[in-house]
Parts: C-alpha cells; sequence; structure tokens
C-alpha cells in the first residue's frame, strides 16, 4: 500500500510539473487516501503485536 502512495506521489508531481494540473490533482488525492489507509492498518499491526487487542 505504501508503495503505491508512493507511486501515485511520483506521479502527481511529474503531471503537476508538466501541466496536467487536474491529473496531478486527483492522483495527489489518490496518493493522500493511500497512505492514511497504510498508516491507519500499520497502527493496528502495532498494537496487535504489543497484545492490546487480547481477545478472550
Amino acid at each position: 500500500m505504501l508503495k503505491w502512495a508512493i507511486i501515485f506521489a511520483i506521479v502527481s508531481l511529474v503531471t503537476g510539473w508538466l501541466g496536467f494540473y487536474s491529473v496531478s490533482g486527483v492522483t495527489g488525492t489518490i496518493a493522500k487516501v493511500l497512505f492514511a489507509i497504510f498508516l491507519i492498518l500499520f497502527l493496528i499491526a502495532v498494537l496487535a503485536a504489543i497484545g492490546l487487542f487480547h481477545i478472550v
């Protein structure tokens, strides 16, 4: 997921540099959403590894 966020961020930068601002905005938004999903899943995995989700 982080890999795709980085790819979309790079595409956003390149398209913005080339002048395709609408495409740049869309790919930038996709990159932000993917990064947010990655952070949420990462935090859940860390909390599960620590043992805070102990289910009886």
